[in-house]
């Protein structure tokens, strides 16, 4: 059996990475992989991390291109290594432009498409943005649906896929996140931890004995860890949130840590209105092995992003998702994620709430994550494997 496997993002490679080593274990499978580069920076560094060598590499990324440019780019491109290698399947993740438009091509050439990562929804075509569209255009095209959860199935299930097309399997984001975790805190984390002074090992919510705590506390201080890049966020939603988080600050027990996407959408706001806030950290994109790492050390995650709605909980770390709906409702009702938007005081009030409030702070860190065991390759590949 011939396996193709493509992704072109830096999520999509951390959640595929799993997949591509079982794949690579199982006897009577040729497996190949093929990145489009969507990003390209991001995308080497989970590729160098894992040991990922891909058969070939696309290279699409180009400066300020349009979704519209890079749709074109990778149906010229991807077509011909389809026509080369003619996998018997082909294995997407998620819901990205490159998910969308591979899914697309692979029906085109009558090829079997397996999606990872299936059936999430908002139920919203505009946001995330777009996602939501990527995803449902795969949805349409695959063959086989890897249901993370039991919730993505069901959606699956109401939209027409037969049950016997859908195999449920977490999501193996929790595979790659264990086999990171294991990995040696990077010194750049260290150094951050010590000169912001960050307390404890991580999860450390509330000291109400206390109250709240300052820089020369034996405590420490409490880190708060932030992305936020969506599209559908730009303008004003970002500056609401650059507002929150400027409020947040100016408790003086919190170091607030944010990695900035290198968009300029996001690069402008943020520096404009962080970038000389006391208690407050810009850094670059960050790697994936030091932003686990820092997410580990962290009290509180504030994200816009959707790994990281399934990453925090593993270790226990509640989330704010700064967006108005999210395709992980599933942790919402486990209550290891609160919606909050990007309305400023409901950001500001959540979030002390979580800092002050032992008791709401434990409600979350302490409930089940419902994104998987780190089981989920093994289920994938036998799914796709015994599939006929």
């Amino acid at each position: 059996m011939r396996i193709l496997s493509v992704f072109g993002t830096r999520p999509e490679a951390v959640k595929m990475a799993p997949v591509v080593q079982e794949l690579k274990r199982m006897p009577g499978v040729e497996s190949f992989v093929c990145v489009t580069a969507q990003h390209r920076e991001m995308l080497d560094q989970v590729l160098t991390l894992f040991d990922i060598q891909p058969d070939v590499d696309l290279d699409l990324m180009r400066a300020d291109q349009s979704l519209a440019e890079l749709s074109a780019r990778i149906f010229q491109d991807l077509d011909p290594v389809l026509t080369d290698l003619k996998p018997d399947w082909v294995l997407v993740q998620g819901d990205t432009t490159t998910v969308a438009i591979t899914s697309l091509l692979a029906y085109y050439r009558r090829i079997r498409v397996g999606h990872v990562e299936a059936g999430l929804r908002t139920h919203d075509k505009w946001q995330p943005f777009p996602e939501e569209i990527n995803r449902r255009v795969a949805g349409v095209a695959a063959d086989l649906h890897f249901a993370p959860t039991e919730w993505a199935r069901h959606n699956l299930l109401r939209e027409g896929v037969p049950d016997s097309a859908i195999a449920l399997t977490g999501n193996p984001v929790i595979d790659a996140l264990q086999v990171v975790a294991k990995q040696p805190q990077p010194e750049s984390v260290a150094q951050i931890i010590r000169q912001l002074g960050i307390g404890g090992s991580g999860g450390g919510g509330p000291v109400p004995s206390m109250g709240r705590g300052s820089p020369g506390s034996s405590t420490g201080q409490r880190l708060i860890m932030v992305t936020a890049h969506r599209r559908e966020n730009f303008g004003q939603p970002l500056e609401n949130i650059c507002a929150a988080l400027k409020e947040l600050a100016e408790r003086g027990d919190v170091e607030i840590v944010y990695p900035v996407h290198l968009n300029p959408n996001v690069q402008e706001p943020v520096k404009r209105l962080l970038g000389n806030v006391q208690h407050v950290t810009l850094l670059p994109p960050l790697d994936y092995l030091p932003m686990v790492h820092l997410i580990r050390r962290s009290t509180l995650v504030l994200t816009d992003s959707g790994g990281i709605q399934e990453e925090a909980p593993a270790f226990g770390i509640p989330v704010l998702v700064l967006r108005a709906v999210t395709e992980r409702p599933e942790g919402v009702k486990a209550g290891v994620l609160k919606l909050v938007g990007t309305d400023t005081r409901l950001i500001v009030r959540t979030a002390n709430r979580l800092l002050d409030n032992a008791g709401a702070y434990a409600k979350m860190a302490k409930a089940v994550n419902p994104f998987g065991d780190g089981q989920a390759a093994g289920r994938i590949v036998r799914s796709l494997l015994n599939f006929h």
